[in-house]
């Protein structure tokens, strides 16, 4: 009875492990009898005990591996390290499982020689501005390389480029000097352009002062204008007024009934009003000279 129950659980145990499961990005890689078989994808999947025997379980993600820093030589013989990082997916599990022993080392193996026969074709100031060049070289020498493993290269990245120290030293220096440079250029172009603009703020200036000084002129003219204008306009109007209170009086002694006499004796004195000291010469009409004779020998006889 108990040799009955050790089979069944013997029975279950070895039904159990021939059932199994591959999961997504996955394959695995079957053996009968120690011969290739068949290559597992997703799903349930069930093997013939002792028979079949599952030889490899291969990721189909894409992996990442990052290889140690390789020294390598230029075309001007300077050495150098470069550590390189390998983007790759396993296409086909079974030459992955069969093409190569040990496809990680193979890889390693095979990037560091390919990186040193594009390097070596390079000088050293190509290596260090050429990257997406070597990168470029990189993946599709070894694409077809690895292509018979059953494996893809899909992006190769240089990571680091270490020169040596005297190169470092030198290459410091260089970009220390070319900083320098930059700046003095750019110190220089700021007190060139600050030079400009105090100049043309300078001459911006003078040309507001001299239209300031142009409209102050024409203000000043405008206004001695306009005072010479009032002058003599108020000249004219207090001659007038002489006159019309001249010509009101002689009205007015008319109308009283006064004799020509009287009358041409207020026109001189009207005309010595309008003269009012500013004349030198006065023309004075015929009948009125001879009336200011008579006036001159009265006033030396009332004299004498």
């Amino acid at each position: 009875m108990i040799f009955l129950f050790v089979l069944f659980v013997l029975a279950v145990i070895i039904l159990a492990s021939c059932v199994k499961v591959v999961p997504q990005a996955e394959a695995y890689v079957v053996e009968r009898l120690g011969a290739y078989q068949a290559t597992w994808g997703v799903g349930l999947r069930i093997k013939l005990p002792i028979i079949d025997k599952i030889a490899r379980k291969v990721d189909l993600k894409e992996q990442v591996a990052d290889f140690a820093p390789q020294p390598v030589i230029t075309k001007d013989n300077v050495t150098m390290k470069i550590d390189t990082v390998v983007f790759f997916q396993i296409t086909d599990p079974k030459l992955y499982t069969y093409g190569v022993e040990k496809p990680m080392m193979a890889i390693e193996n095979l990037t560091a020689t390919t990186l040193r026969n594009i390097i070596g074709e390079l000088e050293l100031d190509q290596t260090l501005t050429s990257r997406e060049t070597i990168n470029t070289k990189m993946r599709a020498s070894l694409d077809i390389a690895t292509d018979p493993w059953g494996i893809k290269v899909t992006r190769v990245e240089l990571k680091n480029i270490i020169p040596p120290a005297a190169i470092q030293d030198a290459m410091e220096k260089q970009m220390k000097a070319e900083r320098e440079r930059r700046e003095a250029i750019l110190r220089a172009e700021g007190e060139r352009k600050s030079t400009i603009l105090v100049a043309e703020g300078k001459k911006q200036s003078a040309i507001l002062e001299a239209e300031a000084e142009k409209q102050s002129a024409i203000l000043r003219a405008e206004a001695e204008k306009e005072k010479r204008i009032r002058e003599a306009e108020g000249e004219a109007e207090a001659i007038l007024k002489v006159r019309q209170a001249t010509a009101d009086g002689i009205r007015f002694i008319r109308e009283a009934g006064a004799d020509e006499s009287v009358l041409k004796l207020k026109s001189l004195e009207a005309f010595e009003k309008a003269a009012d000291g500013r004349a030198t010469k006065i023309i004075i009409p015929s009948e009125i000279q001879g009336l200011a004779g008579l006036l001159s020998a009265a006033k030396e006889v009332v004299t004498e």
